[in-house]
């Protein structure tokens, strides 16, 4: 079996997608699954150098919707060669790219592989409603009608992450009727063993932590992740003279909006941004923390997520996060209503005041969920007979 997996970057820096293509990858390697992937980045990208994947990059499109001609010219050259293809993302070119390459096979009466897409997210109906948003969502709504409902319609099956992502996809656009949705779920492989090298390679790069309790938030610094809230509500806590742990805020500071949030919080002391973190010193500050953070306004996944969890750490974050219901029903973690800074200060409060071994436990339960819902090795079986099931 062959797959051939679409995407627009494979940055680490662009997100959860990326990632998950990489946490997926060795597995369907060990089930003697062939895959490939093409996407737009520079050729020049360091990360392409180290990577133990099959990547064929085509280089960077034009505008922010990428069109790109060698990646139709790639497509035409090699497309015919696959069993299926798997498009992840909307949006941008690449997914009415592969619409148009398989509709040329066709034409030429050439058997074509099976289509999947997957929106990660994308077909959220936040994106349409947030204020924040208007004139993208009228980008979209054109793109909508001028090209992701022909390939969305015409793939032979949407793939979701989660049941709640499936059902709202439903409510976003009209004349979406896809041929099948399938919930094949999402997950990660188990944390590597905490090894004292993870601590130190943190403390090295933010030495002000050695020694102290921290909450960990730890993803892009954008306004959808509510970190403006966080940091809002732990900014007044502090003042009011709470005892609370430090507050770690990992990931790129080198936005407009990443770069205010570093302004916003220079006074507070125990504020600490160490930039964007990854390896052993990514897993360090995981397995250092007390809890994970992220009060969201929209998530699909969230792999940091489930990458805290798998620390045996519990999570804070919102009924905005697609996998909402899973933590809690396995009680790993506490769901906002919203992410508001009422219900924020709330449960900060609440959260710094558990002893030890409660929040052990809590971790505990957290870890058990992870291993129940989002650990890959079950997942792969998954993605694999949906596969199957398109024959």
């Amino acid at each position: 079996m062959k797959l051939l997996r679409v995407i627009s970057s494979m940055n680490p820096k662009k997100g959860g997608p990326s990632q998950g293509i990489r946490n997926l990858n060795p597995h369907l390697l060990n089930k003697k699954i062939e895959v490939d992937i093409v996407c737009m980045d520079d050729p020049k990208l360091n990360y392409l150098n180290t990577e133990d994947l099959t990547i064929y990059n085509v280089g960077s499109g034009l505008t922010s919707y990428q069109y790109n001609k060698n990646l139709d010219k790639w497509l035409n050259e090699h497309i015919a060669e696959y069993d299926f293809v798997t498009v992840h993302g909307i949006w941008q070119y690449h997914n009415f790219a592969v619409y148009k390459a398989i509709k040329n096979l066709k034409k030429k009466g050439i058997k074509a592989p099976k289509v999947t897409i997957m929106p990660h997210g994308m077909l959220d109906p936040y994106f349409q409603k947030a204020t924040d948003r208007r004139l993208k969502a009228l980008r979209n709504e054109l793109i909508w009608r001028i090209t992701e409902k022909k390939a969305i319609n015409s793939a032979d099956a949407l793939f979701f992450t989660c049941e709640e992502e499936l059902i709202l996809a439903r409510t976003t656009f009209k004349g979406y009727k896809p041929k099948r949705e399938i919930n094949i779920g999402y997950g990660i492989k188990h944390a590597p063993i905490f090894e004292e090298e993870m601590k130190a390679n943190f403390e090295v790069l933010c030495p002000e932590i050695r020694n102290k309790n921290y909450w960990l938030f730890l993803s892009r610094i954008h306004p959808k992740k509510g970190i403006d809230l966080l940091i809002d509500v732990y900014n007044k806590l502090i003042k009011e003279g709470h005892q609370l742990p430090e507050l770690v805020i990992a990931g790129p500071t080198d936005s407009k909006f990443a770069k205010k949030m570093v302004s916003h919080s220079q006074e507070n002391k125990h504020i600490h941004f160490p930039g964007m973190v990854s390896g052993n010193t990514k897993w360090g500050l995981f397995y250092g923390c007390e809890a994970f953070l992220l009060p969201s306004y929209q998530e699909n996944f969230g792999i940091a997520i489930v990458e805290a969890m798998a620390c045996k750490k519990p999570v804070l974050i919102t009924k905005q996060i697609n996998i909402w219901m899973e933590i809690q029903n396995g009680h790993g973690g506490w769901v906002l209503e919203t992410p508001n800074k009422i219900e924020i200060e709330k449960q900060l409060l609440t959260l710094s005041a558990l002893s030890k071994n409660e929040l052990q436990k809590k971790g505990e339960q957290a870890f058990s969920t992870f291993e129940e819902k989002f650990l890959v090795d079950f997942r792969v079986n998954d993605f694999i007979e949906a596969l199957k099931s398109l024959l």
